[in-house]
């Protein structure tokens, strides 16, 4: 009598075309290659702690698993979602019973390493000082920011690749010669699928698997493909390094001028599921910092833009997302407001409590008054253009000490304000020179 237990559990596909060895992983020569770093290392024959950082389904476990087995050394896998310190703890135990029993070394291999807590991390540490164990991480996230320095100094971190599409291509070959079949697409839907997996490969394969379940008299285009399957969402982890990442190249897209980039990686942030409140955030920041005064109807376009989005929402609200993006993008950019700005707030935390011109303080009660205060004032509008020609600056910042924070540009609009500045610094002039 046959039970559960007498049944073939079936393998998934991905797990079944896992690379028996280091050479038959793909993408990944500029670590791997006979040049690279963990190329050199496994010719030694000695293994030394790294990290590896790279996009999901690069093959990150995978280099780990061949490393240790054409080294020589056992092999231990640990999950940092899933285990703590006392884990880590029966890992480094019977690292060390081995070491000294047989004279063999672990390599203890932590997936999603960025997961430990700062703890865990430090626990780690002695026994990768002391070789007890050779950690190898793996990590979807930037290790400058998810590890702690003192790990960091004593493991290399390697960059995987994510694969591109004749890297893709080559899993999808091997697929297909797993199963003894083509996958039932068009040369349109197989490029189409290609693009679907956006360089992860476990993904890709887990394609594959869904398709070459299929009867084989199927043969689909790129709709019945996009039918069959689900299309998955771009990498993009709303909350880390990537956010940052995109948002960065958004606004030095902005800030560049060009508005193809930055209408592009706008839609990646869309697509991805990013908040439509912060592109216009980034949006309105670009608009003063980068725009400022050469366009001073940047930051209302953007406030209007926004305002409608808020009332009106998806799909029609990406019409004001696009119009701001490239309004913003293609406005004459300055951003001298926000340097001057800058100046006058180094130049105020440099000269603390400077007392102002009393002739522009206001004189509400007697004692002020016989103090001096307001008076010698002088109201602009009774004056040709607006203008007295008074100044408003400490006596320590005036005259030949005054500092010029603003100095606009010939871009936009701020030629303009060039103009009026240079025509209020004349009329100063000769009005200082006529009350001599």
């Amino acid at each position: 009598m046959s039970s559960l237990f007498d049944e073939v559990v079936p393998r998934p596909l991905a797990e079944t075309l896992r690379p028996q060895s280091l050479s038959e992983v793909i993408g990944q020569d500029h670590i791997l290659g006979p040049d690279g770093p963990i190329g050199r290392m496994v010719k030694s024959k000695k293994a030394s702690s790294f990290i590896l950082w790279g996009p999901p389904g690069v093959g990150k476990t995978t280099i780990a698993r061949l490393v240790a087995r054409e080294i020589g050394l056992d092999f231990v896998q640990l999950s940092a979602v899933l285990s703590g310190v006392a884990d880590l703890r029966k890992v480094v135990d019977a690292a060390k019973q081995l070491r000294s029993g047989a004279g063999r070394q672990t390599v203890v291999f932590v997936d999603e390493l960025h997961r430990f807590n700062r703890t865990t991390q430090d626990a780690l540490l002695p026994h990768v000082e002391d070789g007890t164990i050779v950690l190898i991480g793996a990590t979807t996230e930037n290790p400058s920011f998810s590890l702690v320095a003192a790990l960091l100094s004593r493991a290399k971190v390697y960059t995987l690749k994510r694969f591109e599409k004749p890297d893709l291509a080559v899993l999808a070959e091997r697929a297909e010669a797993h199963a003894g079949r083509k996958l039932p697409l068009d040369a349109d839907a197989r490029d189409t699928l290609l693009t679907m997996a956006d360089g992860d490969g476990r993904y890709l394969i887990g394609l594959c698997e869904e398709l070459l379940a299929l009867p084989s008299a199927v043969v689909l285009d790129v709709a019945g493909l996009v039918e069959t399957v689900q299309k998955r969402a771009p990498v993009y982890d709303k909350g880390q390094e990537e956010h940052y990442n995109l948002l960065s190249c958004f606004h030095k897209s902005l800030r560049g001028s060009d508005v193809q980039a930055a209408l592009y990686w706008a839609a990646r942030m869309v697509v991805g599921g990013e908040s439509p409140a912060t592109i216009f955030r980034r949006l309105a920041c670009a608009a003063s910092e980068d725009v400022g005064m050469a366009d001073p109807q940047a930051m209302p376009q953007v406030i209007a833009a926004w305002t409608a989005f808020e009332r009106v929402g998806w799909p029609e609200g990406r019409l004001f997302m696009a119009q701001a993006i490239t309004y913003v993008a293609t406005a004459p950019k300055s951003n001298a407001s926000y340097m001057g700005f800058n100046q006058a707030i180094a130049i105020a935390q440099q000269t603390g409590s400077l007392a102002p011109p009393k002739h522009i303080l206001n004189a509400p009660t007697k004692l002020m008054k016989e103090l001096g205060y307001h008076e010698g004032y002088r109201y602009d509008h009774d004056y040709p253009d607006a203008f007295s020609g008074q100044e408003f600056m400490p006596d320590e910042l005036a005259g030949s000490n005054r500092p010029e924070f603003y100095q606009p540009n010939e871009r936009g609009f701020e030629r303009d304000i060039k103009k009026r500045l240079e025509f209020w610094a004349r009329n100063k002039a000769n009005r200082s020179q006529s009350d001599d």
